[in-house]
């Protein structure tokens, strides 16, 4: 590993003027996956800005009853924080499912959705990464890809997103709040995440000098009534293959809305609009969930042999989620 210099400030501005003045500079929370990043060499940094003695790490239910999250709260702090347990209960469930315990003591909420893919290829520099090194290729078109998306996915990258918080939270409308140079400003959580197109070595719309500093999740009294159900090879600290966030609101057996976000089978935090659209105003049955989910999947990439279950896999997650939140829980799970 090379020398890297370090710096502490002691404020969001001065952090930020920090990386500004100095070229090829990161941030450093939790430090879960830079110090990673570090060791195998698929970040090189000169720099390193240590953010984590910032005031950022408050959570806070609003007075409209949304919640505040600062982008330096832990994610083991978060899902346990009583008001997140019985208000947005699917989010709670993700950040407990989303790492072992010692990473959510130390894993931050904006580290979180900053994270870096976990393509074995894009971690690995001797293999050919557009995400890693831009015109390089994808090595992972002709190697194993089980664990690669099928959504969102493009030609030059199909790298799976790892988050499972940010599932429930692309469900809910979150927003970003990040701080730059030019001072501050707001992102919807859904253009946060950018699809690989032809730069899968852009992720966010924002700077390498800007600063998240908090996240926003607007009111949603239906919240109440979520679940996050997450499909992998092992129970314990393993990534999705496949997972659902959905918040279900049924009256007289009638959908009256519905959230969803789905992981494990995109390059971003996929927001499952089509099938939103599809069971609002009609009957909370299985059939209806099972239309919606295989209309959301119709556009997945079945290109390449490895991961093509996942397909089907995430209909069938999508379905037995929405039947563990329908009021009498049919065909569900506890």
């Amino acid at each position: 590993m090379k020398p890297i210099a370090y710096a502490r400030p002691h404020s969001p501005e001065q952090a930020v003027a920090t990386v500004a003045s100095r070229p090829n500079t990161v941030f450093l929370a939790g430090g879960t996956t830079l110090v990673d990043m570090l060791r195998i060499g698929a970040m090189t940094p000169d720099n390193v800005v240590d953010i984590t003695w910032l005031p950022l790490g408050e959570i806070e239910h609003t007075g409209d009853g949304g919640l505040r999250i600062g982008a330096l709260a832990k994610m083991s702090e978060v899902a346990a924080e009583p008001g997140v347990v019985e208000r947005y209960p699917f989010l709670s469930v993700a950040l407990w499912k989303g790492a072992s315990a010692q990473l959510r003591n130390m894993a931050t909420m904006g580290g979180n959705l900053m994270q870096k893919v976990r393509c074995g290829y894009f971690r690995e520099p001797e293999f050919a990464c557009n995400k890693r090194e831009p015109g390089s290729g994808c090595a992972a078109l002709d190697g194993i890809h089980r664990g690669h998306a099928v959504l969102g996915t493009s030609p030059q990258c199909f790298a799976t997103h790892p988050s499972d918080v940010a599932i429930p939270l692309t469900a809910l409308d979150a927003t970003v709040t990040v701080w730059g140079p030019r001072g501050e400003r707001t992102v919807a959580f859904d253009d946060f995440f950018l699809p690989p197109g032809d730069t899968p070595h852009l992720e966010h719309p924002i700077g390498t000098d800007e600063l998240i500093t908090r996240i926003d999740v607007p009111p949603l009294p239906f919240a109440t009534n979520s679940h996050y159900l997450k499909v992998r090879d092992r129970e314990s600290y393993e990534f999705a293959l496949a997972s659902a966030a959905v918040a279900l609101n049924v009256a007289d057996d009638t959908v009256i809305d519905v959230r969803i976000g789905l992981g494990g089978i995109a390059t971003k935090p996929w927001r499952a609009r089509t099938a939103e659209s599809m069971l609002i105003g009609k009957p909370a049955t299985t059939t209806n969930f099972a239309a919606a989910a295989a209309a959301e999947l119709e556009a997945a990439d079945d290109s390449h042999p490895m991961n093509r279950f996942k397909i089907t896999l995430a209909q069938r997650t999508l379905v037995r989620a929405l039947q563990t939140v329908r009021p009498d829980n049919e065909g569900g799970v506890p």
